[in-house]
């Protein structure tokens, strides 16, 4: 008996002996053998654990950074916590290797992305820190939290390169990843899981995120009161979920920038809707939990094999990934989503924030079909996509956007030596508009509807990157980051990328594009929205990395005229939703 105890007793100060060992060079060597954890990097320590980072290759940027890799911030979502609201991580006294990305969280890949081929796996809730060398507890420096999109339904925190962005930073900052629950295992939206209070789980794992920074980001020299949320597509609509979210408050997050997206960019239907019952259904019986009672139901979906559910969510999204009619997407929750989005923002009742947003020039490339080509198609593509157009309204679609094959006069008319059909251009144009360029201008004149409001910038991304997708959606994430395969391309595309990073960086510091000046000082200013309505454009003209040979314009600070007509149509469609 006594064995046993003093046995007990030794196992639970084990880690503790441990993380005091620590401090003690001469041992580290022989520790890092046995647990195969490196002691040579930089350390945090937090309520979970003591974390054991690494320092990166500065041969990419001029200044160091060090990060701190796949942090747990929340509990494994496995078993009986699949499907389940979040639970914060809790204390412990582990030693926790950070020197590595956690798995991606399993969801269907659209597309090949850098970072996708991470291993797959449900335990994803991981974060990474990426902060510049030598910063203590005292640095209090501004943070910027990256939130991935994907549709909901892929991508991981590994697609942003936020080493580089802070790397390349003229003023430091942290920046911080994450990946959260995607998918129907973020996103099983029907009466069955609103029943039990079980909607939008992945947006309330980005909310256990944002809380773990406000208890621990301290601790890596951050200042938890001035934090910044960026992130593209649906990254975007998550944020301006959460700015929409009155219920989560300011606490949280400080200033916002929505890249291609907001809360309108795409229908989001009541919990309890058609389309989300009927998907959640066909789920069931995707994985043979269709013959059981509801009372049941989500005890046999979480005794599904890993293999077997992701399939099951795979092969319900490859359903509708042809009418973007995507499964496993935000809805009304009456929680986080309380009302339709566009009653969030003419209400005027939402988080009041400093905003960067903007659009780029051809949204709709990478979504819609390449070789779309009878007129009749463009028609049944939009018809699928929103059954409630009215026949007038189609007309007027067609009216906006003019048949090529009838009229050679047409903005939408294909010239392009490629294997494109007729009306790719002109769908990709209106969804394009539809989806993301009018949705985007929403969030800037909503948010700058009373004088009172913070700033709003807005920009809109002109720079082609190929003959056929052009500026295509999330191009500009490759100069926000300064990446090396953007910079290697020409003197200008290094400059462009400058100015976008410099402009960008310099809001996550301040709330202001302009006020960080770095080593581009001649950025030209870049005033709120509400000053005029004008939008900084970026890369109009040049099509250098399409291989030709103009160089365009880097940055023009115009009136925001483009497509006008196109987006007072589709404002009109986002005030009359599909139920």
């Amino acid at each position: 008996m006594g064995s046993a105890i003093k046995q007990a007793s030794w196992l639970i100060m084990l880690p503790i002996f441990v993380a005091g060992l620590l401090n003690y060079p001469a041992l580290q060597k022989t520790l890092q053998q046995w647990m195969g954890v490196a002691m040579t990097g930089p350390v945090v320590v937090l309520p979970q654990g003591k974390l054991m980072g690494k320092f990166l290759n500065g041969n990419s940027w001029p200044n160091p950074v060090e990060s701190f890799l796949g942090i747990p911030y929340a509990l494994p979502p496995v078993g009986d916590l699949r499907f389940a609201n979040p639970v914060p991580i809790g204390i412990s006294s582990k030693i926790l290797d950070a020197t590595k990305y956690g798995p991606r969280c399993p969801g269907k890949q659209l597309l090949k992305i850098p970072g996708s081929g991470a291993v797959e796996s449900e335990d994803c809730l991981t974060a990474n820190v990426f902060r510049p060398k030598d910063v203590n507890e005292t640095s209090k420096l501004p943070i910027g939290v990256y939130i991935h999109g994907g549709a909901f339904n892929r991508g991981t925190a590994k697609m942003h390169d936020s080493a580089s962005m802070v790397g390349w930073s003229d003023e430091p900052f942290i920046v911080v990843s994450f990946n959260y629950r995607i998918g129907a295992l973020g996103f099983l939206n029907s009466a069955v899981t609103g029943n039990e209070g079980l909607l939008n789980v992945g947006l309330k794992d980005q909310i256990v995120l944002m809380e773990w920074i406000q208890e621990n980001i301290a601790k890596f020299g951050g200042d938890p009161d001035n934090v910044t949320l960026f992130g593209l597509s649906a990254g975007a609509h998550s944020i301006g979920h959460h700015v929409a979210n009155i219920n989560t408050g300011k606490s949280l997050f400080h200033k916002v920038a929505i890249e291609s997206g907001g809360i309108t960019s795409r229908a989001v239907h009541p919990y309890d809707s058609k389309l989300h019952e009927t998907q959640f259904r066909e789920l069931a019986a995707e994985v043979s939990c269709d013959s059981v009672p509801d009372s049941e139901l989500l005890a046999c979906l979480r005794a599904v094999s890993f293999d077997d559910i992701i399939e099951g969510q795979a092969t319900v999204f490859a359903k509708y990934n042809p009418s973007v009619r995507w499964a496993w997407q935000p809805v009304i929750d009456n929680d986080i989503i309380s009302r339709r989005p566009l009653d969030a923002w003419k209400s005027g009742n939402w988080n009041k924030v400093p905003i960067l947003t903007g659009f780029n020039h051809n949204e709709g490339t990478m979504y819609v079909p390449k070789n779309m080509s009878k007129p009749q198609e463009f028609n049944d593509f939009f018809a699928t996509l929103l059954p409630q157009l009215s026949a007038e309204e189609v007309q007027t679609l067609a009216t906006l956007y003019p048949d090529p094959s009838e009229d050679l006069t047409s903005p939408y008319l294909e010239t392009r030596n490629a294997p494109l059909g007729p009306q790719f251009k002109r769908v990709e144009a209106a969804y394009g508009h539809y989806a993301y360029v009018c949705p985007v201008r929403q969030n800037a004149i909503y948010g700058s509807a009373s004088a009172a409001d913070p700033p709003v910038f807005l920009y809109h991304w002109a720079q082609n990157r190929s003959v056929i997708a052009g500026a295509n959606h999330g191009d500009q994430m490759w100069y926000e980051t300064m990446d090396p395969k953007v910079r290697a391309v020409l003197p200008t595309q290094a400059d462009l990328a400058g100015w976008f990073h410099g402009y960008v960086s310099s809001f996550i510091i301040s709330g202001d594009p302009n006020a960080v000046k770095g080593r581009f000082p001649e950025r030209p200013e870049w005033k709120s929205f509400a000053e005029g309505g004008k939008t900084m454009v970026f890369g109009l003209g040049n099509d250098e990395p399409a291989g030709g040979s103009s160089v365009g314009v880097k940055a023009q600070f115009v009136k925001d005229t483009w497509a006008e007509k196109e987006c007072e149509f589709w404002w009109e469609q986002s005030a009359n939703p599909e139920d």
